[in-house]
């Protein structure tokens, strides 16, 4: 028998045990964090994360581009983005290709889906004089602020913009 085991008392599976207790203790602690962090936003005791809309709008920044456009899923695994009012078609994207445009379509379409909303109405791709660019939809009121994912994602969408001239 091992002398260090038989000095402590501790059985062999005992110390077993006491490794699977401490990740526990640590999971429990997470949890109880989240909980209470949580409960201090909604308490007002922290500011809530910044709302881009409200933050342009107490800013003065105003939209100096914009486009309805239209996303279809084609039977091929196709992709194809198309100006709402026209029918040209903006973009294609075939299988393996257009990620980003494929995942922020497909979770916007998923809110329309879960509410019954037809793809009737378009989604309004804006650019801000801020230099900021937003996808919205106007009948669920989802936005996705395409520069939050990086230059490259913007850019995919910021070529689809018609730029207004004056």
């Amino acid at each position: 028998m091992n002398t260090a085991v038989a000095q402590s008392g501790a059985q062999p599976d005992d110390r077993k045990a006491m490794r699977h207790v401490v990740p526990v203790f640590l999971m429990g602690g997470v949890v109880v964090f989240s909980v209470a962090m949580t409960s201090l936003v909604t308490l007002g005791y922290f500011e809530r994360q910044a709302v881009p809309s409200e933050i342009r709008a107490a800013e003065g920044v105003e939209m100096t581009a914009s486009r309805t456009i239209q996303f279809f899923d084609e039977a091929n695994g196709t992709v194809r983005v198309e100006d709402h009012a026209t029918g040209a078609q903006l973009a294609s994207y075939g299988p393996g290709t257009g990620g980003f445009i494929r995942s922020t379509a497909r979770s916007l379409v998923h809110q329309r889906r879960i509410r019954a909303i037809g793809p009737e109405v378009g989604f309004e791709l804006i650019e801000w004089d801020n230099g900021a660019l937003t996808l919205l939809d106007t009948t669920t009121g989802e936005t996705v602020e395409l520069a939050s994912f990086g230059r490259d994602n913007r850019k995919v969408f910021a070529d689809m913009l018609e730029k207004e001239t004056n």
